[in-house]
């Protein structure tokens, strides 16, 4: 089901996905337009991505998340990132229906959908609410039939080989 607004979503298990946001973002400044990019589910003040914004005029970034959620996370762990993720639907809303921003990106938000922190429904109502001249980008592993289906354009990256499965550390400016 397409929207008016042109969304994208790239997903899958292989690096990449915030990264191939992250371009989109830097192309879109470049052209002189206004981007918001909100992260759920990270809270890492120290990534390259965030001191970058902070410095270049035009976007606007915020986190909006406890950070991962491990594999078996009680469900007694799962409320606040719930709550955190349910947060920042509202505040990715707002940016949405302000009309100051051509580019919203939703950084894990596939993620969240994927492990229940929001419901699939409430993404797609954002994305219907879209302005025709707004581009939405999501991000995150596990994107659903439903975020995949209100997309334009899907691509899932997918992993060969990564370095840290052989014991390589995160590396800042790489993966951080």
């Amino acid at each position: 089901m397409k929207t008016a607004a042109r969304t994208l979503v790239f997903t899958g298990d292989g690096k990449g996905k915030t990264t191939a946001a992250m371009g989109m973002a830097f192309r879109a400044v470049g052209h002189g337009m206004a981007v918001f990019i909100i992260q759920f589910c990270k809270s890492d003040a120290t990534t390259g991505e965030l001191h970058t914004a902070a410095t270049i005029p035009g976007v606007e970034f915020v986190q909006s998340g406890c950070g991962f959620i491990p594999p078996d996370a009680p469900d007694s762990a799962m409320e606040s990132h719930r709550q955190a993720a349910q947060s920042g639907l509202r505040r990715a809303m707002q940016a949405v229906i302000s009309g100051v921003y051509p580019v919203v990106i939703l950084d894990e938000i596939c993620y969240a959908v994927h492990r229940g922190l929001l419901d699939e429904q409430s993404v797609i109502d954002l994305i219907h609410a879209a302005r025709e001249d707004q581009c939405i980008v999501m991000t995150g592993r596990g994107a659903t039939k439903g975020l995949i289906d209100a997309a334009d354009t899907v691509t899932e990256m997918k992993c060969i080989k990564h370095g840290m499965n052989e014991g390589i550390e995160a590396q800042r400016g790489i993966e951080f």
